[in-house]
């Protein structure tokens, strides 16, 4: 992945077979710039030392926020989650997203579910 090179996030989107299975498409400086399916419900977490940014391409997305009430995005909407901050991605649909985050952001945080990806993983390195 050279920086100067154009990417789709339509054409990286349409690439992913699994949901909640992200995969880094780019970095600029430390964050990592990652594309991402989803569906269903993720799993409650949070992210002590990093924020977490969403930007959606298609669908809509509901970011559950515990002490803060639920957030819904739509297509072009981005909605930033702070570092500490319990959260719980829910798409009723299939839903298109843009991650940036650290390189040291872990996928669902210190909580472990069968849908949690190492880093590894999502750098298509595994």
């Amino acid at each position: 992945m050279n920086i100067w090179d154009p990417v789709n996030i339509r054409q990286e989107l349409d690439k992913l077979e699994e949901h909640w299975s992200p995969r880094v498409i780019g970095k600029v400086n430390d964050p990592y710039i990652k594309v991402a399916k989803v569906q269903g419900e993720l799993v409650w977490h949070k992210h002590d030392d990093e924020d977490e940014m969403f930007l959606i391409v298609y669908g809509q997305l509901l970011i559950q926020m515990e002490d803060r009430g639920d957030v819904k995005l739509g297509p072009g909407e981005f909605c930033v989650v702070p570092r500490g901050v319990m959260h719980n991605p829910v798409a009723e649909q299939e839903c298109g997203l843009v991650l940036i985050e650290t390189v040291t952001t872990l996928h669902t945080g210190g909580t472990e579910s069968p849908l949690t990806r190492s880093i590894e993983e999502q750098e298509g390195k595994r």
